[in-house]
């Protein structure tokens, strides 16, 4: 049985918002990931693109493991970026500042995940293991 929270503010609003945004940009990354896969290429847009799609159905469900995959996504990217252009500024910047600006985002919208994991627990909602452990 699942119980469904309508949003209750602006905050609630705009972490919907942002999971739509982080889902939908993470799906092109996906599909030409698996194209430059098919064609001998790197592994990095497919897997950070399935993080990201991941992370931003995370985010849309009101978890916070979203946030936790998103900045996962963007550490990646990070050690990526340095391991294919170096220290270079200008390599660096259109590779970081498009995925540092939603990290800032999703870093913003943690206490309003939070807060609903916490609603989601009180509920009494916990995962099946949980309820079989007890």
């Amino acid at each position: 049985m699942s119980v469904a929270r309508w949003p209750s503010g602006a905050s609630d609003w705009a972490t919907i918002v942002l999971g739509v945004i982080v889902t939908l940009l993470g799906l092109p990354m996906v599909i030409g990931g698996i194209e430059l896969i098919s064609l001998g290429g790197s592994w990095y847009y497919a897997i950070c693109g399935a993080l990201v799609v991941a992370s931003g159905v995370f985010i849309l469900l009101g978890r916070s493991l979203g946030a936790a995959l998103y900045l996962l996504a963007w550490f990646g990217t990070l050690v990526w970026s340095l391991w294919e252009v170096g220290f270079d500024g200008w390599g660096l910047l259109p590779r970081l500042f498009g995925p540092t600006i939603l990290a800032i985002l999703v870093l913003l919208t943690i206490p309003v995940l939070r807060r609903q994991d916490r609603a989601r627990a009180m509920s009494g909602r916990t995962p099946a293991t949980a309820r079989g452990a007890v």
